[in-house]
């Protein structure tokens, strides 16, 4: 599978605080969540982002707490996936669970701008900036990970084993 999308720009440690800011936490639908993505550090985030669109961030991407609104907040957005050099662990584990794709390169994310396009080969990690041609090469997912999100999340997929008696 290859997810093609505009890029959302962000720098390194982008906390959970500002993916969704603390006085949005009493929302719980996902849409509610994904209007106030990103507000207080990309004021045009949440109005103009579009189906599809990818973040790329520099490391540790979704550091801080550990709420599971960050990760809802950006995939109800509408956003694909999230490539970054790293990721903090917690948000890692809660973008699993919630079925948001995320593509960790290991290495600093040069070359990607604001507004480029890039694909995103989910089979062989391959991030390509459409725009200048630049090629990153990342690990690509393992396939439980894919099925988990192909899924919608770890309770949508844990449900489909059930029902297919796979546990």
């Amino acid at each position: 599978m290859i997810l093609t999308g505009k890029v959302w720009r962000y720098g390194d440690n982008v906390d959970t605080d500002v993916i969704i800011p603390a006085r949005y936490l009493n929302m719980y639908k996902p849409e509610e969540l994904a209007a106030h993505a990103m507000e207080d550090l990309d004021k045009t985030f949440a109005s103009s982002v579009q189906k599809g669109d990818i973040i790329v961030a520099g490391k540790n991407f979704g550091c801080g707490s550990s709420r599971e609104h960050a990760p809802l907040a950006i995939k109800a957005s509408g956003i694909s996936c999230v490539v970054a050099e790293s990721f903090a662990r917690i948000f890692y584990r809660n973008s699993i669970n919630i079925g948001l794709l995320l593509i960790e390169t290991g290495t600093p994310i040069e070359k990607i701008e604001a507004g480029d396009t890039v694909s995103v080969d989910l089979s062989s990690g391959t991030v390509t900036n459409q725009s200048n041609g630049v090629k990153i090469a990342a690990p690509p997912l393992p396939a439980f990970i894919k099925k988990i999100s192909e899924a919608g999340g770890l309770v949508p997929y844990t449900r489909n084993r059930f029902a297919a008696k796979e546990i």
